[in-house]
């Protein structure tokens, strides 16, 4: 962990997270936001994660436009995308953010599709989102920040 402030006791720090860290701060799942080259250029989409089995996992709808944007038509390919997750309080001026870059992959094994069904990766777009994903994490970064008018402490 590096740690950088700028001159003055109260200024605003910003330290470097570690790959550890970084999982243990977005285990819990939440929203997250996936980016990736799609059919109209650079996209970025908000959807609801968990983390299972060290991967990202996340559903959306058959035929949308993620599902055919990340269908490569090749069985068991991957697509790479970044996968972004942070949290901020706007009243301490303080908070985190992780960036994970990895292979996505549809989760089409039906067996695995039931054990994803158990971990808890529940949606609030409405609609039926039976189509699983899973992000493998190749690289994981992140930072935790601290403005010059923020708390002390550290998250």
């Amino acid at each position: 962990m590096s740690e950088q402030q700028t001159p003055g006791a109260s200024g605003p720090v910003a330290r470097t997270l570690g790959e550890e860290e970084c999982l243990r701060l977005i285990a819990p799942g939440g929203i997250g936001r996936v980016a990736y080259s799609g059919r109209y250029d650079l996209t970025v989409l908000p959807v609801n994660f968990r983390l299972y089995e060290g991967d990202i996992v996340f559903r959306t709808e058959e035929g949308s436009t993620m599902d055919e944007d990340l269908r490569s038509g090749i069985p068991d390919a991957a697509y790479e995308v970044a996968f972004q997750v942070d949290d901020f309080d706007a009243d301490t001026e303080q908070g985190w953010s992780v960036l994970v870059h990895g292979p996505a992959y549809h989760v089409v094994d039906e067996q695995e599709r039931d054990a994803l069904a158990g971990a808890g990766v529940r949606p609030w777009a409405p609609g039926e989102r039976r189509l699983f994903f899973r992000i493998k994490p190749h690289r994981v970064s992140g930072r935790w920040v601290r403005g010059a008018g923020g708390e002390g402490g550290d998250e």
